[in-house]
């Protein structure tokens, strides 16, 4: 990897460019798996796992340092299939793609110039502009800026020039790619869920959408004290530059949060999850990238100033229908009520679901009462680990160490060899649930869920 002070100049987006180095990639991949797989044809069957682990392995690493040399959206569809390819994709594939957000190097200052100066013109003069980007990533950078007239605080997402145009042909390498290398089953599932990746990697380009949604999500919290949305800036914005005001704050995993009083932590656990229950019981539309990225935190002083969270990204906004809504909401009540049966009876209405055979729901059921542990209550669930929640229901994040052990216990389960790919919108509740109850580990906070959702269910 080179040094992060290196630049791209350009950026490789001629598909001629991006379809050799990928195709070259994964002919090697192949053939690598192919001489892997020759070698251990006498190999006993334990022998035999431990050989293609290490080929997936090696093979997953190869792509991926393929990719990261490319930039633009086919790094953004493989942070995507790292997102939600737990789900469905060998262990060894999702840890190297991975280590694809660590490889976002940002595009030079002067490249950035000609796309603001092709995007807004002579507007440009009524800024000053920071050439250091504050954030970089696979389809887009920022900028800080102030404007003249006012001395008002701004920033510039400043999308990458040519990216929207590469989304469709990259999508189709990457999935020739997956095909050649044999790493993922291909089925119909799979093509489903691909195309919802693609779906979304169009709106993630769409700043006209994620402007509007920025607005809708700051209206609803507008009278909410806890919260600070950024005001889109519209006289500044094209479909390629985002402008909205700069909001200060420090990031959820800074050593700072840690120091803050158990009280001030948990407040600001239960905001940030309250977003995720509202957005399914309220509006039924989700910021489905959980990454914390995302997030800032602008302290207060503990006593007549509270804290705040500030919510940075509405790119990738999903609208979920009733039915979808009908489906979760039934599974969080189960929960709620920590009900194997109500759990068993709320799984169907989805090929997924009633794909598995009836006397292996019970098995599966358990999976889904432990990932929503936190929502029962010691008098309905004898399984609630020693001192994970106190008398005042909090639960205590950190100490459940909650998501290994629910990837355990669904590994363990019989259901295991009938999970096909979930439905999509299935991996993305999972997912933002996921993000949240990592965001209450990583600031160690306790919270009851359970207030939360009664008013819901």
């Amino acid at each position: 990897m080179s040094d992060q002070h290196d630049k791209l100049k350009n950026l490789k987006t001629s598909s001629m460019d991006r379809r050799l180095s990928i195709a070259k990639a994964s002919l090697l991949a192949g053939t690598r798996w192919a001489a892997s797989n020759a070698t251990s044809i006498f190999s006993s069957e334990e022998e035999k796992e431990k050989k293609r682990k290490k080929a997936t392995k090696e093979q997953a690493d190869y792509l991926v340092a393929e990719i990261g040399k490319l930039k633009g959206s086919i790094v953004k569809i493989g942070q995507m299939m790292a997102l939600y390819g737990e789900h469905f994709l060998p262990e060894e594939v999702t840890q190297a793609l991975n280590t694809l957000n660590n490889q976002t190097v940002a595009l030079a200052w002067p490249a950035i110039q000609a796309q603001l100066q092709a995007q807004l013109g002579s507007k440009l003069n009524e800024l000053t502009i920071d050439p250091e980007p504050i954030g970089t990533a696979s389809l887009a950078q920022v900028h800080r800026a102030i404007r003249n007239v006012d001395g008002l605080e701004l920033v510039l997402k400043v999308q990458y020039p040519g990216v929207a145009d590469a989304i469709d042909s990259d999508m189709n390498l990457f999935k020739n790619m997956l095909k050649l290398t044999r790493i993922v089953p291909q089925t119909r599932e799979f093509d489903q869920w691909f195309e919802e990746v693609r779906e979304m990697m169009h709106r993630e380009v769409n700043y006209k959408i994620e402007a509007e949604t920025t607005r809708r999500f700051g209206e609803r919290l507008k009278d909410d004290s806890r919260y600070v949305v950024p005001e889109i800036i519209d006289e500044l914005c094209t479909n390629e530059v985002l402008c909205m005001t700069f909001e200060r704050g420090v990031p959820i995993n800074s050593p700072v949060m840690l120091s803050l009083p158990q009280e001030r932590r948990n407040k600001l656990g239960e905001a940030s999850l309250e977003i995720a229950v509202r957005e399914i019981f309220e509006w039924g539309e989700m910021q489905t990238d959980p990454n914390f990225g995302n997030y800032l935190v602008r302290l207060g002083n503990g006593a007549d100033v509270e804290d705040k969270i500030i919510l940075l990204d509405f790119g990738a906004i999903r609208q979920f229908d009733t039915h979808l809504l009908t489906v979760a909401k039934n599974l969080i009540q189960a929960g709620y009520d920590h009900d194997p049966l109500a759990m068993v009876n709320a799984m169907t209405g989805y090929e997924f679901f009633d794909s598995i055979p009836q006397s292996i729901k019970p098995d599966m059921a358990k999976v889904f009462l432990l990932a929503t542990e936190a929502f029962s209550s010691p008098e309905n669930n004898d399984n609630l680990p020693e001192g994970v929640m106190d008398e005042n229901y909090r639960y205590d994040w950190k100490k459940s160490m909650l998501h290994s052990r629910v990837m355990q216990r669904a590994s363990k389960s019989m259901a295991s060899r009938y999970f096909s790919v979930p439905p999509k919108e299935f991996m993305f509740i999972s997912r933002k649930f996921i993000g949240a109850y990592t965001f209450m580990t990583v600031i160690e906070a306790k919270t009851n869920v359970r207030a939360m959702v009664a008013k819901y269910i």
